[in-house]
């Protein structure tokens, strides 16, 4: 019996000190590939900026071009000023959409305003203005996100120094359907979207309409078929990010000159 029993604790000692070692070299592993993982993480979205901008080719030297011609900016959307940081992080570390589910760095939207089924918006966002070869504005990249059939889609939508001609869009993350609602990344159907106006005449009134019977060229964009809930949740992201709940007043403010990146 005391055999038994001494065979037994043997065991469990190589089995817990088995485990301490691996889960000692799992923790080591994870903290030393954590600079990796931070820098290639940014290195994506440095890619999908560009991309949005459509100055993304096969060719380009993502870091090179993303320094030389984007300004990374944090904005408060409640005050449309420029902030230099953010809970200490600055304009390449700042998460806004992280920072929308956090005290005091987010605002809890009420469903009846919550068309994009987000839940609550981030009180300072991350732009990024892009200039051309003479140091002028070209296009302004801002994050959007939406509910869509399975989960939140997340993009990029470039616009013209208008702020209201889209340049490009870039739904980066999704959950939705391959074949289907998946389709939001379709290159065709991405480029669908270049040239369309976020408003109407007037600027106020967002008139973008994701839709199966395209009539205003403006403003139409063709709906992806077999997903209606993929193409609803990014028509109802259009009408709450460009509303003057979100980006709307920024965007004016922009146009009119008096915020820039200068």
């Amino acid at each position: 019996m005391s055999k038994k029993n001494e065979s037994l604790g043997k065991t469990l000692f190589v089995v817990v000190a088995l485990c301490l070692v691996c889960s000692i070299i799992v923790a080591g592993a994870a903290v030393g590939l954590k600079p990796l993982q931070v820098k290639n993480a940014a290195l994506d979205m440095q890619r999908n900026v560009l991309d949005a901008a459509g100055l993304l080719e096969p060719t380009t030297d993502v870091v090179a071009v993303f320094n030389d011609r984007v300004d990374t900016r944090l904005v408060n959307l409640n005050t449309l000023e420029f902030v230099e940081q953010v809970d200490g992080k600055n304009p390449t570390d700042y998460d806004p959409i992280a920072s929308a589910k956090k005290a005091g760095l987010g605002t809890k939207l009420e469903k009846s305003n919550d068309v994009a089924g987000i839940g609550s918006r981030e009180n300072v966002t991350k732009v990024y203005f892009i200039n051309n070869a003479q140091d002028q504005l070209e296009t302004v990249v801002l994050f959007i996100r939406g509910y869509g059939l399975w989960g939140t889609m997340y993009g990029l939508l470039a616009l013209e120094p208008d702020m209201n001609t889209i340049r490009g869009i870039n739904f980066y993350q999704h959950n939705e359907t391959p074949g289907l609602g998946g389709e939001i990344q379709n290159p065709q159907w991405v480029a669908s979207w270049q040239g369309k106006e976020v408003y109407g005449d007037e600027m106020e009134t967002v008139q973008i309409d994701v839709t199966k019977n395209v009539t205003d060229k403006a403003h139409d964009v063709d709906a992806l078929s077999g997903a209606t809930l993929t193409s609803n949740g990014v028509e109802n992201t259009f009408q709450y990010w460009f509303s003057d709940a979100a980006y709307g007043p920024l965007l004016e403010k922009i146009r009119k000159g008096e915020l820039n990146n200068g």
